[in-house]
């Protein structure tokens, strides 16, 4: 066996000729944050094989890294897997990507494998993320058509009662045949009535305006098929243009761009290579308001007809968007500049700062983390990494944590009557239950620290010195802190820790 080339940086970097199951690494096809995605060959005996007969000899192997993860998170992420893949075996279609089965890496000799999760998926050739990049800032060709069959695929899930979650250039597989098929479905959930609850967070560049407002609960929170056609008419537009709809040097810009257009402020604006068939079809996808967003379905029909005839009007009889005091208010308090404090709500999004997808916090909770770190680009000491470590310090990661004797309870090690100072008021009777909620003991976690850490910073000029200031003040408080100038001996035991753990999480 050999590295795989080219893998430094990837969240799993498996050789290649590592053998899995009945798979064999061929080359590495692509990375995210917390998983990583490689091309099997099929090996071994086929007439002893548990394989079916019609599998093919080339697939996609798709890692989850487990690193160090309690069998508890082992079991997490195997059942995410098994969950994945049982939808897909419930919604057949062919603009779906096509799941085979999954494995479970047993390897003791190699930790950084052992425990893998592995799911194995029809093999694509390319991703529309990779004809963007191939199309340089230009129109990718064919993309009237990419777009009719993306609907077709999205179509076919709401119809069926499901929404994708995170669909984007990137998770638009392209085939062989040079169709193309949605894919990573990671994130799907069926729909409850009209929503299915989500993990906190997503790709911040696709996801709906009004996502941001939607409160954090136990489930996730709530996500409706018209933030899917959101996505779609982000996707649709850089297909089409070679460009974001909101521009912006960073997520971060360009989520600031969308919030002030869902405000009132400014029209959406088409290069010329838009065709004006197309033009009303975006704007109908990017409605500010997601009563207004059309369905799949209609989305399909009117793109069929563009795809015909790009030059036709898309008219449809609908109200002009009115200028709503409610949201100039909201833009003019800062909503989509300063990024408000809202409890209970998903955090808008800041620098790329992901946590190490080898270490031991558990999936269920990374997303949670990563949202709470929300002040990062302000307070650039509060990283994932920092309240990953500061929360394997508290409980080793255990919600169920019970300290009667510090009064100190769940994964944050919360006291409930300081907890109920921070939630809304029709939440504060609930303090005592609230502490065992990991998510919202997260959430109001990053709340307290970068609310208190800038006025300790300065104690500190070391930037791993500044990271353990504002992770302190969470076990302190800024008397004792200004006093000592610094860490007051009683805290200088979770300061360690936190300084010990630190690397572990840190990218």
């Amino acid at each position: 066996m050999s590295e795989a080339a080219d893998t430094a940086g990837w969240a799993l970097r498996v050789p290649t000729g590592y053998r899995v199951g009945d798979w064999e690494v061929v080359r590495p096809i692509a990375t995210g944050s917390w998983a990583s995605v490689y091309e099997g060959r099929r090996v071994g005996d086929r007439d002893t094989s548990d394989l079916p007969g019609d599998m093919p000899d080339r697939a996609a192997l798709k890692f989850l890294p487990t690193g160090t993860l309690s069998p508890r998170q082992l079991n997490h992420l195997a059942e995410m897997a098994s969950r994945e893949l049982r939808a897909h075996r419930r919604l057949r279609h062919h603009r779906l990507i096509r799941f085979h089965h999954t494995l479970v890496v047993d390897d003791p000799d190699h930790p950084e494998l052992d425990g893998a999760a592995v799911i194995v998926m029809e093999r694509a050739i390319a991703s529309l993320a990779d004809l963007l990049a191939r199309a340089e800032g230009g129109p990718v060709p064919d993309a009237a058509r990419y777009i009719v069959e993306i609907c077709e695929g999205l179509a076919y899930l709401h119809d069926n009662g499901w929404i994708h979650g995170d669909l984007k250039p990137s998770n638009v597989l392209v085939m062989p045949d040079g169709s193309v098929r949605l894919a990573d479905f990671g994130l799907a959930a069926e729909l409850d009535g009209t929503h299915a609850y989500l993990p906190p967070g997503g790709s911040f560049g696709y996801m709906a305006p009004e996502r941001w407002e939607e409160p954090l609960t136990e489930h996730g929170t709530r996500f409706r098929t018209a933030s899917d056609i959101w996505a779609l008419g982000v996707t649709a537009y850089q297909l089409l243009s070679g460009r974001m709809p909101f521009p912006g040097a960073s997520p971060r810009a360009r989520a600031a761009q969308a919030a002030r257009y869902a405000a009132g402020d400014g029209d959406l604006l088409f290069p010329e290579s838009v065709p004006p068939g197309w033009r009303e079809w975006l704007t109908d996808c990017l409605a500010p308001d997601p009563a207004r967003r059309p369905g799949a379905a209609e989305l399909l029909e009117r793109a069929r007809r563009s795809a015909a005839d790009p030059d036709r009007a898309q008219a449809r009889p609908r109200p002009r968007r009115r200028q709503a005091l409610s949201r100039t208010l909201a833009l003019a308090l800062g909503v989509a500049l300063l990024w408000p404090i809202t409890p209970g709500a998903p955090r808008p999004p800041g620098p790329d700062l992901p946590l190490r997808a080898d270490s031991d916090v558990p999936a269920e909770y990374r997303e949670a983390i990563v949202a709470a770190a929300y002040c990062r680009d302000k307070v650039p000491e509060v990283t994932p990494a920092l309240l990953a470590a500061s929360l394997k310090a508290l409980s080793d990661f255990d919600p169920t944590l019970t300290d009667p004797a510090k009064d100190e309870y769940g994964i944050a090690r919360w006291t409930p009557r300081v907890l109920r100072h921070f939630l809304p008021e029709r939440q504060r009777p609930q303090a005592d239950k609230l502490v065992y909620d990991p998510y919202v003991s997260i959430h109001y976690m990053g709340t307290y620290i970068c609310t208190l850490a800038p006025r300790v910073l300065h104690f500190a000029k070391d930037p791993v010195d500044r990271q353990i200031l504002a992770a302190t003040i969470f076990q302190s408080n800024t008397r004792d802190m200004v006093a000592a100038r610094g860490v007051p001996s009683y805290a200088r035991w979770y300061a360690d820790k936190v300084r010990e753990y630190l690397p572990r999480y840190t990218p």
